[in-house]
C-alpha cells in the first residue's frame, strides 16, 4: 500500500509541476507578447523624446546608442516661445472642450431619440447616421466648403444681411456642424449612445414618468446619468479627434492661433528663418519636441481616464 500511495503522491507532484511549469510559460509568453505589442505602439513616442533632448554634439556622435549623452531641453524651450504654445493651447483647449459639450448634448439626444421614440422616417434618418459613420469626409469635402464659403441658411442670411456669408477662416462652420450633429465623428457618437440607450430597461423610464416626470427631467437626471461609461467614452473619442483634427482646421482655413495642430508643420520654416538653424537633422528635434508638447495634454487626458474610459468601452456596444 505504500508503495502505491508513493506512486500516486509522484504522479500527482508531477501533474502539479506541470501545471505550474505551463501556468509560468503562459504568463511569460503573456508578457512577451505585451512587451512587444507596447514597444511597438511607443517607440515613435521614445524614438522622438530621445531626439528631442539629444544635442547637437549627440547627434554627430557616432557612439551614441539609444540614451544621448548630453540630453538637455534646450529644444522644448526654443519651441515652446516659436509655438507661443501657453496662450495656443489654451485657445485650442477651450475650442476642443466647447465642440466636446456641445457634441455630447446632441449626439447623446439624437441617440436617446432613435432608441426610445418610434417617429415616421426612423430607419431612413438612422440610415443616413450609419452613411456618416462610412463615408470618408474627403468625399464631401467640396460641397462644405462651398457651403461655408457662401454661407446663406434658406436664403434667410440674404434676407437679413442682403448677401451671403463667407465663413472661412471662422470657427463658425465647426460649431454650425456639431449643433446639427454633423461635426467629427458625430455618426459614430450618435450610434454608441443609441446602442447603450437600447441597453437600459424601461422600466427605470417608466417608474419616472408614474412620479411624474417629464422627458427632459428624465433624460437629463436619470437616462443621462445612467449612461455615464458611454459619456466618458464620447468624451475621450471626442476630446481627441478634435484635439488632433486638421482636415476641417485647414478645409475652413482656421487660424493655426486656434489649432495649435496646424503649426507643426510650419515649424521648421519658423526655426530656419527666426533662429538661421538650417541644418535639417537639428530642425527634426525641434519638430520632435513640437508633436511631444501637443501630445501631452492628450496624454494626460488618457493616464487620468484609462480606466472610466476601458469600462465604458466594455459597456457602450464598441466591443464585445
Amino acid at each position: 500500500m505504500s508503495n502505491v500511495k508513493k506512486k500516486k503522491m509522484s504522479e500527482l507532484d508531477r501533474k502539479v509541476a506541470f501545471g505550474n511549469l505551463r501556468d509560468f510559460a503562459l504568463a511569460l509568453g503573456k508578457i512577451a507578447i505585451l512587451t512587444g505589442v507596447g514597444y511597438v505602439i511607443l517607440s515613435p513616442l521614445i524614438g522622438m523624446f530621445v531626439n528631442s533632448i539629444a544635442s547637437t554634439k549627440d547627434i554627430y556622435n557616432p557612439m551614441m546608442f539609444i540614451l544621448p549623452a548630453d540630453p538637455g531641453l534646450d529644444k522644448y524651450r526654443l519651441v515652446i516661445e516659436r509655438m507661443d504654445y501657453f496662450r495656443t493651447i489654451g485657445a485650442d483647449l477651450i475650442y476642443t472642450i466647447t465642440l466636446t459639450l456641445l457634441q455630447l448634448l446632441v449626439c447623446s439626444m439624437v441617440g436617446y431619440g432613435f432608441a426610445r421614440f418610434n417617429f415616421k422616417g426612423k430607419n431612413i434618418l438612422f440610415a443616413c447616421v450609419v452613411v456618416m459613420i462610412v463615408i470618408p469626409p474627403h468625399t464631401v469635402m467640396l460641397p462644405l466648403y462651398m457651403t461655408f464659403k457662401n454661407f446663406n441658411l434658406l436664403g434667410l442670411v440674404t434676407l437679413i444681411h442682403g448677401s451671403p456669408v463667407n465663413l472661412m477662416s471662422t470657427v463658425a462652420p465647426m460649431y454650425l456642424m456639431t449643433a446639427l450633429g454633423c461635426g467629427v465623428r458625430s455618426g459614430l457618437y450618435i450610434y454608441i449612445f443609441n446602442q447603450f440607450f437600447r441597453g437600459l430597461p424601461k422600466e427605470i423610464e417608466e417608474a419616472a414618468f408614474v412620479d411624474g416626470a417629464g422627458v427632459w427631467y428624465t433624460y437629463f437626471r436619470i437616462m443621462l446619468v445612467n449612461a455615464m461609461p458611454s459619456v466618458i467614452t464620447v468624451t475621450v473619442f471626442s476630446l481627441v479627434w478634435q484635439f488632433n483634427d486638421v482636415f476641417y482646421a485647414n478645409l475652413f482655413l482656421i487660424s493655426e492661433n486656434v489649432v495649435i495642430s496646424k503649426k507643426i508643420s510650419s515649424l521648421a520654416g519658423v526655426i530656419a528663418n527666426q533662429d538661421k538653424i538650417l541644418n535639417v537633422t537639428i530642425q527634426e528635434q525641434y519638430v520632435d519636441a513640437g508633436i511631444l508638447l501637443i501630445l501631452l495634454p492628450i496624454i494626460l487626458l488618457y493616464l487620468l481616464l484609462q480606466k472610466q474610459f476601458i469600462e465604458g468601452a466594455e459597456r457602450s456596444g464598441i466591443v464585445g
